[in-house]
């Protein structure tokens, strides 16, 4: 079995073929998923997928990329994370490919939600992006250790694989992992521990080979756990019963 460890299933590209792709689940043995937050107005929409579905997981956050949006506060946040379905602060973190100026403002959203965490006792989902070092600085100032979480979509090198797993997060992969031209990233996949290991697909995002280019949804992150065992040279079977317990010791 396997366990998306991060889709947007309430996105417009799923949400209006939710019975559909619950069924492709069912049929590719994706036995959960988590459905991440990028911002509060959207985060009811997130929990009522959550509720309405006891397969399916939810977190609650702002994404860095939105910098348009009310920004969540230090109460906000862990009063939202107590409902018993949400089981992340995120997504949080830092993404200085897509903005650019002063981007301080995603630094102090990024310690707000990492205190959360810390407040709430739920791990962090992490994105950075074009951001590597500043995210590992605060993640360190803000003491994230404490909290646990993952490091999403990773795409980083191994460098920085090391210094996250060495503060107690985990390292997911998506599609881009099954891509042909992501030879760092299959490096550091081959390199990372299986008890810091997990499997995700962004979804709608990010589809893995042979889907590339097309709409994502959970019943594909076979593929990636495919290509993981593959690089690794194990069998499948052991891939996903290992990613699937990472998620449960994870995400109580």
């Amino acid at each position: 079995m396997f366990v998306d460890s991060h889709c947007h299933l309430d996105f417009p590209e799923l949400a209006g073929n939710l019975g559909n792709i619950l069924a492709r689940m069912r049929l590719n043995q994706v036995t959960h998923a988590l459905c991440v937050s990028v911002n509060l107005e959207d985060f009811p929409k997130v929990l009522a997928l959550a509720e309405a579905h006891q397969h399916l997981f939810a977190s609650v956050g702002v994404h860095p990329d939105y910098p348009d949006v009310p920004e969540p506060s230090l109460d906000e946040l862990v009063r939202l994370a107590q409902h018993p379905k949400i089981v992340a602060i995120g997504e949080t973190g830092l993404d200085y490919f897509r903005l650019g100026g002063d981007l301080e403002w995603q630094r102090r959203r990024f310690r707000t939600h990492i205190r959360a965490a810390r407040q709430c006792h739920k791990p962090l989902i992490i994105h950075t992006r074009s951001a590597a070092q500043d995210t590992l600085r605060i993640m360190r100032e803000e003491g994230a250790g404490e909290a646990g979480g993952v490091m999403h979509c990773f795409t980083e090198t191994w460098d920085v694989a090391q210094a996250a797993i060495e503060l107690g997060f985990y390292i997911s992969f998506s599609g881009i992992v099954t891509f042909k031209n992501a030879k760092m990233l299959k490096e550091v996949a081959k390199n990372v521990p299986l008890e810091r290991l997990l499997i995700e697909t962004d979804a709608p995002y990010l589809a893995p080979a042979p889907y590339r280019g097309k709409t994502n949804d959970p019943s594909l992150v076979k593929h990636v756990a495919e290509e993981i065992a593959r690089l690794k040279g194990l069998c499948l079977d052991h891939i996903a019963q290992q990613t699937t317990n990472n998620f449960f010791n994870l995400f109580k």
